[in-house]
């Protein structure tokens, strides 16, 4: 009866959702008729649940399981379950299974269903796991979307006052800080609060809970320390020795466990030699700004990084939305350019953040880089995002010439760059003008 009860309740939830408030993804899905299963990935209350209720289930008649939920997670009487469900919602053909990978062996289950002819929609909150069990079990069977926090085109649908570009400046500048996760913004909630108890959860539930870890100072030591150096270069080695993580393999494995849980992703540096590839420090960012204003240490005046993590989470929503690969560039003299934007074989888009362009060391270090990586990586679309500016510049360094496009970032965001009013101005850099970035 424990079973029935819990899935009872949670048909309250479930029509309760149905009817709030809900801000339309920009998330392009397919397949919604058919019976291939659908699987939704992403970071806890980024709107997994939210988005399938409403994107998939639509006036079909469905049975609703949440598996966050203490009386059924665990569970393996798949049958109690499925009698549950039956009873409460009538015999339904779609059946939305929420955080399933709290469900042990649940890809058993959900490999009888698809055989019996339901119509299955899952959402889950580990990407490996999920991706492992998928592999194995539902090769060719599923349509996995992945939805992150709100992206900036999304926040800005929650705004009741008229959209100029003034305020999308504006709007900008609080989205920078305040983040993407929906819960907060929609209902007014403390976001810091909101967002510290979130992420002490994620840590507690999908990593320390779930993979049994006995020493979870160390890992909480290590989730803090990248969440105070977002936008930096990391070793296993170096984070080993500034956390209390007691090896490399320690560090690697706990990463691991962070990025599974959508908190953290990295992005390698780029070589044409996999080997020199995979030997490189990667950066590190973070799945949502807010995260980092709310639990970082002393964070919050470094607002450069803030912006760089901003981009970097764009670039992997675009890059899950398609089928480009996300790196940066570093030569040996130590100039480096943000991201590198790969689609196939070919390298489509060299990316620089730059907080304030006005300085004219800052600028030249960017556009140099940028001149240097378009050059040898045989790239061409050359672009410094900056909070206001936008520009075209001719700039040529030692005989190689590049067209810099300075753009806003809350225009490049909402992928509305426009045409450029200003012909591009010719300019150059001299090598007694270099400085060490």
């Amino acid at each position: 009866m424990a079973v029935r009860d819990a899935v009872i309740q949670q048909k309250s939830e479930y029509e309760s959702k149905r009817k709030e408030r809900y801000v339309d993804r920009n998330v392009a899905v397919s397949g919604l008729e058919s019976n291939i299963i659908k699987v939704i990935t992403g970071p806890r209350r980024a709107g997994k649940s939210f988005f399938a209720i409403h994107h998939f289930t639509g006036t079909a008649k469905v049975g609703y399981v949440n598996f966050d939920d203490e009386r059924l997670a665990g569970s393996t009487d798949y049958d109690e379950i499925i009698a549950a469900v039956n009873f409460v919602y009538d015999n339904p053909a779609h059946l939305l299974f929420d955080e399933i990978q709290n469900l042990p062996r649940w890809e058993l289950l959900v490999n009888r269903l698809a055989r019996e002819g339901y119509n299955l929609i899952l959402t889950g909150s580990n990407s490996h796991m999920l991706s492992q069990e998928l592999s194995t079990h539902l090769t060719g069977r599923y349509l996995q979307t992945t939805i992150l926090p709100f992206s900036f085109s999304e926040y800005l649908s929650l705004q009741d006052q008229p959209i100029t570009s003034t305020s999308k400046r504006e709007y900008l500048a609080r989205y920078l800080e305040q983040g993407g996760f929906p819960e907060p913004l929609i209902k007014n909630l403390n976001e810091r609060e909101y967002l510290k108890t979130l992420f002490d959860s994620i840590v507690y539930k999908d990593i320390v809970k779930r993979f049994h870890i006995r020493f979870a100072k160390g890992l909480d030591d290590l989730a803090v320390y990248l969440l105070s150096n977002v936008a930096q270069e990391y070793s296993y080695t170096t984070l080993s020795r500034v956390t209390q993580c007691r090896s490399a393999h320690t560090v690697q494995k706990y990463l691991g466990y962070l990025e599974e849980a959508y908190i953290f992703f990295s992005v390698p540096r780029f070589s044409y030699k996999f080997r020199e590839q995979v030997a490189a420090n990667k950066k590190i960012y973070c799945i949502d700004n807010g995260f980092i204003t709310a639990k970082a240490f002393q964070f919050s005046e470094n607002r450069g990084r803030l912006l760089e993590n901003l981009v970097a989470v764009e670039l992997k929503r675009r890059a899950l939305a398609g089928n480009t690969e996300l790196f940066f560039w570093k030569n040996v003299e130590q100039e480096e350019v943000d991201f590198v934007v790969k689609q196939g074989n070919r390298i489509c888009e060299l990316i620089q953040v730059c907080a304030d362009t006005t300085g004219l060391p800052a600028r030249q270090r960017e556009v140099r880089a940028l001149i240097k990586a378009g050059n040898e990586l045989n790239c061409k679309n050359l672009i410094v995002l900056t909070e206001n500016e936008e520009r075209t510049d001719i700039a040529v360094w030692f005989g190689i010439q590049g067209t810099i496009r300075f753009l806003p970032l809350w225009k490049w965001l909402l992928d509305l760059p426009g045409k450029n009013h200003e012909e591009p101005v010719a300019g150059s850099l001299k090598k007694n003008e270099r400085d060490k970035k």
